[in-house]
């Protein structure tokens, strides 16, 4: 799964990343954590950067509506009502410099921070809706490569960034899959992660 990753790029290097318009603020954040409103890239009348809520509310869904999903399994979008029409027309990627994962048994979890190797940012793939003027997202998981599956049997979906465009347009369901352990690097983190009020730099840093 995805549940916390952070972003420390500025506007212009994620504008130039994504080939996108600088179109909002992109705010340096380093614990995003579901309900909170993140960068994505998106395609409505062109490509934009946009601040969507994260956890998924469809548009036909009741107002009073309380699971959110932070994630999507990539093995049945195509086929689960609830992110079928997503995946058909509202698809987005989220940049990332990196996300976190836990591993360990309950009560005695050890953080990780995951981060690109040479790319400067990941870009998760994603779906997106909007319901009452309220946009939202999620991030699409798949089963874990060799480095993931250390730590956990579930990552995001990153793709290449020569895919970016082929997936917000075309939304080829071939790219939703593990990306190659040789493009990440992990190290052990601070456990101070696991508070959702901390935010700084300091949580990505090595033990």
């Amino acid at each position: 799964m995805c549940g916390r990753f952070f972003l420390d790029k500025n506007k212009a290097n994620i504008a130039k990343h994504f080939s996108v318009d600088e179109t909002v603020e992109v705010k340096t954040s380093y614990n995003n954590t579901p309900s909170h409103d993140c960068t994505v890239v998106r395609l409505k009348e062109y490509k934009e950067l946009a601040k969507l809520n994260w956890g998924l509310v469809p548009s036909w869904t009741k107002s009073d509506v309380k699971v959110k999903p932070i994630n999507a399994k990539a093995e049945t979008i195509k086929e689960k009502p609830y992110f079928r029409s997503a995946f058909k027309k509202q698809r987005c990627i989220i940049p990332a410099s990196g996300f976190y994962e836990w591993k360990g048994s309950k009560g005695n979890k050890q953080p990780y921070c995951i981060y690109p190797l040479n790319e400067s940012c990941f870009g998760f793939a994603g779906l997106w809706e909007n319901r009452d003027d309220l946009e939202t997202f999620t991030i699409i998981t798949t089963e874990a490569n060799e480095l993931m599956s250390k730590i956990h049997h579930r990552m995001p979906v990153i793709l290449d960034s020569k895919d970016y465009d082929s997936w917000l347009e075309e939304g080829n369901y071939d790219l939703l899959k593990p990306c190659p352990s040789e493009e990440m690097r992990c190290h052990l983190i601070s456990s101070a992660v696991n508070k959702s009020s901390n935010n700084s730099v300091n949580l990505i840093k090595a033990l």
